[in-house]
């Protein structure tokens, strides 16, 4: 059982792992052992995520976020497989957390009276600075 918060707990049987070999350098160590870790999660068949969180997890521009509604999540950063696992766990309640804080709606504001004026202010005092810039006549 993933606990994300105290709302949403996500069962093991909805999540899949597969092991596989990690990447990058690790000696024979590596080319032996399947420690990195690669969870599945498809969120938009889990009865456990409300529907305004399978939404947002949707809308979001992630590149591990699929249209089909499936979270990949690949964790390598440890040798321990069972560390990566914890890893890729926590990185998904990371991810659900993040979908879970309501947007909130811009409301839009008007600027107030007094920078209102302190602009037609400026805007007047440039002007007469400007307006000075003009050729300088001959005195004669």
């Amino acid at each position: 059982m993933l606990i994300v918060s105290d709302t949403i707990k996500i069962p093991e049987d909805e999540l899949e792992c597969q092991f596989i070999r990690s990447q990058g350098a690790g000696g024979q160590h590596v080319n032996k052992t399947a420690t990195a870790v690669q969870l599945h999660f498809n969120f938009l068949a889990s009865p456990s995520l409300p529907e305004d969180i399978k939404q947002r997890l949707l809308s979001r521009r992630d590149r591990r976020i699929s249209q089909d509604g499936i979270i990949i999540i690949k964790a390598q950063r440890y040798r321990s497989q069972a560390q990566n696992r914890e890893d890729a766990f926590a990185r998904l309640a990371d991810i659900i957390n993040l979908a879970a804080i309501p947007i909130k709606k811009r409301r839009p504001t008007k600027p107030t009276r007094s920078s209102k004026e302190r602009r037609h202010t400026d805007k007047t005092r440039d002007a007469q600075i400007k307006k000075m810039r003009g050729k300088v006549s001959d005195g004669d």
